[in-house]
C-alpha cells in the first residue's frame, strides 16, 4: 500500500506550529486518531523516539510507530512554520514532517512505506517544491507529485 492511499488531503497540514518535538507528537497524534483515542498513537509515536530521532536531516522528519491497537495504517503530512529542533543528526531544524502510524503486525508494510518516503526526501527538487507550496492543498498536490515521481 503506498504512502499516498494512508493519506487524505484532511491530515496535510500547512505552517502547523509546534513549540518543540513533544508537542508536535501530540499534535500528530491527533491527527493520526483520526477522530479516535490518541493516546496509543503517542505512545507508539514517543516510543519510537525513544529509539533514536526519526529526524533524517535536511530539515525533514518521519516519526512513526506501530500499536496494537491501531487496527489501520493511516499517515499524515506537515509543514512546520516555524521549523523546530527534533534531534537529527545534523542537527537542522526541521519543517517538512510525514508520519505513519500502522498496526503491530505490519512490519513488511511499514518498512516499505518509510522506503517510500526515505527516497522521496533524498530528491531535493522534491523537498523544494514542498517547501515553496503556498497552503495545504498545494502542499497536499505537491506531495502527490513527488511520491509519484518516486515510482
Amino acid at each position: 500500500m503506498p504512502f499516498l492511499e494512508l493519506l487524505p488531503a484532511e491530515r496535510v497540514r500547512y505552517g502547523l506550529v509546534a513549540r518543540d518535538k513533544a508537542e508536535l507528537l501530540d499534535r500528530l497524534a491527533l491527527l493520526l486518531a483520526d477522530g479516535g483515542d490518541p493516546a496509543p498513537t503517542r505512545e507508539a509515536l514517543v516510543a519510537r523516539e525513544r529509539l533514536g530521532s526519526t529526524g533524517l536531516g535536511h530539515g525533514v522528519a518521519i516519526p512513526h510507530g506501530r500499536s496494537a491497537a491501531v487496527t489501520e495504517a493511516r499517515a499524515a503530512f506537515v509543514r512546520l512554520e516555524p521549523p523546530i529542533e527534533f534531534g537529527a543528526e545534523d542537527r537542522a531544524p526541521v519543517d517538512l514532517v510525514a508520519a505513519l502510524i500502522v498496526p503491530a503486525h505490519f512490519t513488511d508494510q511499514h518498512l516499505k512505506l518509510l522506503a517510500e518516503l526515505a527516497e522521496m526526501f533524498s530528491n531535493a527538487v522534491v523537498t523544494a517544491e514542498l517547501r515553496a507550496a503556498a497552503d495545504a492543498p498545494a502542499l497536499y498536490e505537491a506531495l502527490k507529485k513527488g511520491l509519484r515521481a518516486e515510482r
